[in-house]
């Protein structure tokens, strides 16, 4: 028989069956479609500049990236997390989260405990959340050198990430020196300044819109829980309001383990509580030393009160950043509006809240905004405009949160938010949909998403200001950063399917559309982060799958080639910018510590929350690296302790227990490896067809021959090695039946891989011998190796007609 080309359609498909998509591609993970032909991407780098190896970092899940230029031509690019928001310039991050005022704190504030490096701190009525910073000074020891329990005074006047909640009065936070003894100080003039609220770094799905009772009254109170039995099952819950009995509604819980719906428990209240037997609600996160909000529902169709009034309470902290000039402006989603004014020193001052701002310009700043869902500006015409907002009253300042509400400020005047006839402030509210989600900067339009419908605001001028259209009603949005423009079109993720607009709204085709929706986490679809890469005439979606909490996985459209391709990569925000020379991703985690000692023979290794961990990987603690093959929300298991050279070893509780890869901003289509850190790791790319028949099918074939067509330009292989890749054939009898490797003995060039066939192609091999026997076969092109660029062309296969049985 003559010799078979093997030439596949381009893009993956998974709607159809692996033997239905004959002649198509199937599977794979870091490669691309250019020119019809699959090929490796590229690979990445940090951004970050280091100082003796130790590259800068920054706290908490990245969510949002934003560049720009100021006047004096520094290239700064704004990131936010859960944790904190920073200005990245020349490889720094420079923390600029806002703060608020000093205050002075209780007297001898620090208590510690021998042996640990856990230090308690009491505040009275201090408010803050597990995540927050709070920096101290002014704090003083006894003897010389001065201590609090045998910890230098100097590691007590730093800043600190509050790691546990503990009271309404009280928080733990973690000193890098273990205590030698158990007391308390600190003196009277303890100084405590405070950044604003850390939020959440995963979605709580048991929180949003209609989440909770339907009416009744509820009354609001820090708690403290704790599990009296073990069992999970029965506890104690504190400061809970003065009342016998009821339904018992626990939000914003920090960490822990759960109490099942239905369950009876006993409350033992505090101060002006009470003593009462209550009913769980809905399965709640209560374990020892874990604080939040606990609500008390005591009646039917009255006024219902408390969080739940702003239905996305709870969730992860998400944050909208955009330039005002040469300025930063950015709001937390349900928050309040911040302004960063550029400034060329090496340490840039902290955002401050727009409200302070525009009452020091001379306006009435309590009329700015007090709560939106994002804050965006609109170029050319030079309005602040807030998507979701309390709406204007000239009587109420703290008028009620609209969460379909959109205002603007005047023209050109970023302080000014009261409408009036000599300015051109105003507000309008979208008709459809619960909420508004998000917005974007179109062509000549400014186009704003509810969770229903899209819209398009065009400025219109005095007296109307800005005009809507409906575009379209009845579609989806699967979250704020699910938008990505390219090439003067959006596109968008819904919660089950693509859009795109290009002027008109419309359902865009996708060939592995139910393979990436069966496999999404839809309680944690509101991490789902989009961007370009204009480079390849891209976009890429970052979604968590369906075993997954964190994003793990990505999704390409190829608008300029129309095709389709998936794979597996953790980034949590991304941004193809024109101001820099790649397109940023960012890694993120919400690093965590020890809950309690471990010896250097443990295999499971439990954490204060482990929850934005991948599924797997490699942490550090202290000097010693640990990988681990699974986790849960608190609990890291399957360790393999000391390895890549390093010693296990015992550690004691409170420990940093981050991942060997740090939080960072990477620059991608850089090289052909992950150079996330110093070292170069190789990254693992592949491509894998459908099944096809080997000849027509009805017989059995005989491939004996195969001849390669691949181009390894660009490879950057080490010294000596000549770039490769794996060609593997899975030949099997039937549609149905499994891979299996045929009865043939093996040739010496090929060798036996998990009922395949596997083969090695380098860059000068001109023909592989076979011994491969079947009535189908799938075609797979994999590399492994250090430096390998690769793009597969159009192979042939030489076949001999071999019977029917």
């Amino acid at each position: 028989m003559p010799l078979s080309k093997l030439q596949f359609k381009p893009g993956i498909n998974r709607e159809n069956t692996n033997y239905a998509g004959e002649g198509g591609w199937f599977d794979g993970d870091k490669v691309r479609f250019r020119s019809g032909y699959p090929e490796k991407i590229g690979g990445w780098q940090n951004l970050a500049a280091s100082v003796a190896g130790v590259y800068y970092t920054y706290k908490g899940i990245c969510r949002n990236l934003w560049n720009w230029i100021t006047l004096n031509s520094s290239n700064l690019l704004a990131l936010s997390t859960e944790q904190k928001l920073y200005v990245e310039n020349g490889g720094a991050y420079y923390d600029i989260t806002p703060v608020r005022a000093p205050l002075t704190i209780n007297t001898d504030p620090f208590s510690t405990t021998n042996g640990s490096k856990l230090v308690t701190v009491t505040d009275t009525a201090h408010s803050v959340t597990a995540g927050t910073f709070v920096t101290f000074s002014g704090a003083t020891g006894s003897g010389s050198p001065s201590t609090i329990g045998g910890i230098p005074i100097a590691e007590f006047n730093a800043e600190f990430e509050i790691v546990e909640v503990l009271t309404s009065n009280t928080y733990n936070i973690i000193l890098p020196s273990a205590a030698t003894s158990t007391t308390t100080g600190g003196g009277a003039a303890v100084s405590a300044t405070y950044q604003i609220n850390a939020g959440g770094s995963v979605f709580s799905p048991s929180t949003g819109w209609g989440i909770g009772p339907w009416g009744g009254n509820t009354v609001y109170a820090d708690f403290t829980a704790t599990i009296s039995d073990g069992s999970g099952n029965a506890g104690t819950i504190l400061n809970v309001s003065a009342v016998a009995s009821g339904t018992l509604s626990v939000g914003m819980v920090i960490s822990g383990t759960g109490i099942t719906a239905g369950t009876t428990i006993t409350a033992l209240g505090t101060g002006s509580g009470g003593t009462g037997t209550y009913t769980v609600g809905t399965s709640q996160l209560v374990s020892p030393a874990v604080s939040g909000i606990v609500g008390y529902v005591d009646g039917w169709g009255e006024e219902f009160s408390g969080t739940a009034e702003v239905e996305e309470r709870g969730q992860l902290r998400l944050w909208s950043l955009d330039n005002y000039g040469q300025d930063l402006v950015a709001a937390i989603r349900e928050g309040e509006i911040y302004y960063w004014a550029v400034n060329t020193t090496t340490s840039p001052p902290r955002a401050v809240t727009l409200e302070s701002l525009a009452t020091a310009a001379g306006y009435d700043g309590t009329f700015v905004p007090n709560r939106v869902f994002e804050i965006h500006t609109s170029g050319v015409n030079r309005f602040a405009i807030a998507v979701g907002s309390n709406p204007y009253d000239p009587t109420d300042s703290e008028t009620t949160f609209d969460p379909m509400l959109v205002r603007w400020s005047d023209q050109e005047n970023i302080y000014q938010w009261v409408p009036a006839a000599d300015n051109q402030s105003g507000e309008i509210r979208m008709s459809h949909g619960s909420r508004l989600v998000t917005a974007r900067h179109g062509r000549q339009e400014f186009v704003v998403w509810s969770d229903s419908a899209i819209y398009s605001m065009q400025y219109l001028g005095p007296p109307y200001i800005w005009g809507v259209t409906l575009l379209m009603d009845g579609i989806s949005i699967a979250s704020p950063n699910a938008v990505v423009g390219a090439s003067n079109i959006m596109m968008w993720m819904g919660i089950d399917k693509f859009y795109i607009y290009d002027g008109i709204v419309k359902t865009l085709p996708c060939s592995v559309r139910q393979f990436i929706f069966d496999d999404m986490n839809q309680d944690q679809m509101f991490q789902v982060v989009s961007g370009g890469n204009e480079q390849y005439s891209e976009v890429w979606w970052f979604y968590p799958s369906s075993d997954s909490t964190v994003n793990n996985r990505y999704v390409v459209f190829n608008y300029l080639e129309n095709v389709w391709h998936y794979g597996t990569m953790n980034r949590t925000a991304w941004l193809d910018s024109s101001l820099r020379e790649r397109p940023m991703g960012a890694f993120s985690i919400k690093t965590s510590y020890l809950s309690a000692q471990i010896s250097s023979s443990d295999t499971a290794i439990n954490l204060l929350d482990a929850s934005s961990y991948p599924a797997s990987g490699i942490i550090q603690i202290d000097s010693e690296k640990i990988s681990y093959s699974s986790k849960t929300a608190v609990a890291l298991s399957g360790c393999v302790r000391g390895i890549d050279g390093t010693t296990a070893a015992s550690h004691v509780a409170y420990s940093t227990a981050g991942l060997v890869i740090p939080n960072q901003v990477m620059y991608h289509e850089v090289g052909n490896d992950d150079f996330s850190t110093d070292t170069a790791v190789p990254i693992e790319a592949y491509i894998s067809s459908s099944d096809f028949d080997i000849g027509d099918g009805h017989n059995f074939g005989f491939v004996w021959r195969i001849i390669p067509d691949l181009t390894f330009d660009g490879s950057t292989t080490p010294s000596g090695d000549h770039p490769a890749v794996t060609m593997i054939c899975k030949p099997r009898q039937f549609s149905g039946s499994a891979y299996g490797v045929p009865s043939s003995p093996s040739v010496i060039s090929a060798q036996s891989y998990a009922n395949q066939r596997v083969y090695t192609v380098q860059e000068y091999t001109g023909q592989v011998y076979t011994r491969v026997r079947g009535r189908q076969m799938a075609f797979e092109i994999r590399s492994t190796g250090q430096g390998v660029a690769w793009q597969l062309g159009a192979p042939r296969i030489d076949i001999r007609p071999d019977g029917k049985r």
